[in-house]
């Protein structure tokens, strides 16, 4: 499903996977398409799938916010592979813990209370 919103907004998918309180999807953007509407267009496609299947019963919206990180061409396999092992990866590091590195180590300034 969000495979196919992706497509429609000219982009490809390389890899999405997931934790219980998070996604994780990798992506070549198509220039044309402001990551804004193609996050956008993936939260109301998904919210209304995951409501109308009943999938998680305790669903209720998506969070306000997104995170989106760049990369170099170089770094692809190695980005597909860190996706594929979340659930592994998160059993070490917490989403809050991986979040707050990935800002240090991209020198993003942020505020603890908006990493929740």
């Amino acid at each position: 499903m969000l495979w196919g919103v992706i497509k429609n907004h000219k982009s490809h998918l390389y890899r999405i996977n997931g934790v219980e309180d998070h996604i994780h999807l990798f992506t070549g953007l198509h220039p044309t398409v402001a990551l804004a509407d193609l996050i956008k267009d993936m939260k109301v496609a998904s919210s209304m799938w995951i409501k109308e299947k009943g999938i998680f019963p305790a669903f209720e919206a998506w969070q306000e916010g997104y995170g989106a990180f760049t990369c170099c061409h170089r770094e692809k396999n190695a980005i597909i592979e860190y996706v594929k092992g979340q659930t592994e990866h998160h059993r070490a590091i917490s989403f809050r813990e991986e979040l707050r590195a990935l800002l240090e180590d991209a020198g993003i300034e942020f505020e603890e209370q908006h990493l929740d």
